[in-house]
Formats: structure tokens, C-alpha cells, sequence
């Protein structure tokens, strides 16, 4: 079973998150749950789920289980069905092009503002994290480099301090982890992202705003390129 972040960079990213900001409501905790288990493949599409077992799985009530699976149909992880359940939504990799259209100027904006703004300790965080992203990818660990993604996206966003701008980049960022999680498996693709990762991390601990705005710049030109094959192969696959 793919998991999204090992217990190690959970520990750590709990701790940050006790120092940098309040504890989160349980809605929070079951939408953030159910969200891991689509973006993994956990719950896979199409799968028919019901509040009764999420709320077994996520331990926590219905009630705040109802609130996480009304925020993630809206943003299109599930339907739900009349008298059916919650169905998981399929990828659609047609759409990923789109998506990164959109998160090229929040990630920029991302970063810069993170490069200005992140905390002694998240700088040292994120030179932490790029350290591990290249033993991950040294290691040919695909699992462990998808896991110091996530940990990667939520500092990041962290550090820029602009609420708003972490909702919307968070929902983009879990569609592409999904996207990558489903249809990508060569590890070169992992590789090449992660010297990106790797120079966009440093860049901002070292608060140098045009060199992450660049190394972001070219991950994001990376990614596109990457998404761009993924959808002509599959497009030549089902022409078969």
C-alpha cells in the first residue's frame, strides 16, 4: 500500500506544525485523510464508499466526515450519488495540462514569497528535505520521494504565509500527486523533478527570490513536458 508521507516526516512535520500554527479542526484531520487515501490509491476509482466506513477508517465521526467528503466533491476527488454512496472519482490526465496552466503562477508566487518570508527553522527544513529528496531518488525509492513531495508542498506553502493562496495551491498540488501516483512510473521522471525540488528548496532557505522563482520555473516546464508524453501515450494506447 503507497502511503504519502512515512512515519519519520510525519513526526516532523507534526512538530513544525505545533510550533508554526493551531491544531486543526477534526473536519480538517478527515478531509486531509480521505483526500491521502484517493491521491494514493487507496480508494480507488470508481470505489463505492460510505460516510459509515470512512468515518471507521478515519476515526472520526460522520458528521465531520460529511463536512471533508462536501469539500472534496467540490474540488473533484468524489461524486456523490443519490441512494448509491460516494464514488471515488477516476484521474483524468486529459485535464492535467490545465491544472498545471493554474499552478504555474500560484507556484511561482509560492515560492517567492516564501523565499521572503519562511521562518529560520522551515529554512533549515528545507535544506533538510532536499537532502532526503536526493537520497530518495539515489535509492530509487519512488515511494519515500512521493512522500518528501507532500512534505515539500506543505512547507512551502506554509512559509509563503498568505492563507489563501496555501488553500488553492493544496488542492492543486494533491491532483498532481495523484496524477503522478497513477500514471507515472519511470524513475527518471522522478529524477529529473527532484533536482528542480531539490534547487527550488534551497533557493528559498537561502532566501534568494529569483532563483527559486527560476528553479520552480523549470520543475513546472519539466512537469509539463512529463504530463504532455503520459497523455500521448495513453492516447496512442487506447488507439490500439
Amino acid at each position: 500500500m503507497l502511503v504519502a508521507m512515512d512515519e519519520e516526516l510525519t513526526d516532523r512535520m507534526d512538530a513544525h506544525a505545533r510550533e508554526e500554527k493551531p491544531p486543526v479542526s477534526v473536519a480538517e484531520q478527515a478531509y486531509a485523510e480521505i483526500q491521502r487515501m484517493i491521491v494514493t490509491g487507496e480508494l480507488s476509482a470508481y470505489e463505492l464508499i460510505s460516510e459509515n466506513d470512512l468515518a471507521r477508517r478515519t476515526g472520526c465521526g460522520r458528521t465531520p466526515v460529511r463536512e471533508a467528503l462536501q469539500r472534496l466533491r467540490f474540488e473533484g476527488f468524489v461524486d456523490i450519488l443519490p441512494r448509491r454512496g460516494i464514488m471515488v472519482t477516476p484521474v483524468d490526465i486529459t485535464r492535467q495540462l490545465d491544472l498545471l496552466e493554474t499552478r504555474r503562477p500560484l507556484e511561482e508566487l509560492m515560492v517567492t514569497l516564501a523565499a521572503s518570508r519562511a521562518s529560520e527553522s522551515q529554512r533549515g527544513q528545507m535544506r533538510e528535505l532536499a537532502d532526503e529528496l536526493e537520497a530518495a531518488i539515489a535509492n530509487r525509492d519512488r515511494d519515500r520521494y512521493l512522500a518528501i513531495n507532500q512534505a515539500i508542498h506543505v512547507i512551502e506553502a506554509e512559509a509563503a504565509q498568505n492563507r489563501y493562496l496555501k488553500s488553492q495551491i493544496g488542492v492543486l498540488h494533491a491532483l498532481s500527486r495523484r496524477f503522478w501516483y497513477s500514471s507515472i512510473a519511470d524513475t527518471d521522471s522522478f529524477s529529473r523533478a527532484a533536482v528542480h525540488h531539490a534547487a527550488t528548496l534551497r533557493a528559498i532557505a537561502d532566501g534568494d527570490e529569483d532563483r527559486a522563482r527560476m528553479a520552480c520555473s523549470r520543475l513546472l516546464e519539466l512537469l509539463q513536458n512529463v504530463s504532455r508524453k503520459a497523455i500521448e501515450d495513453r492516447v496512442r494506447g487506447d488507439g490500439r
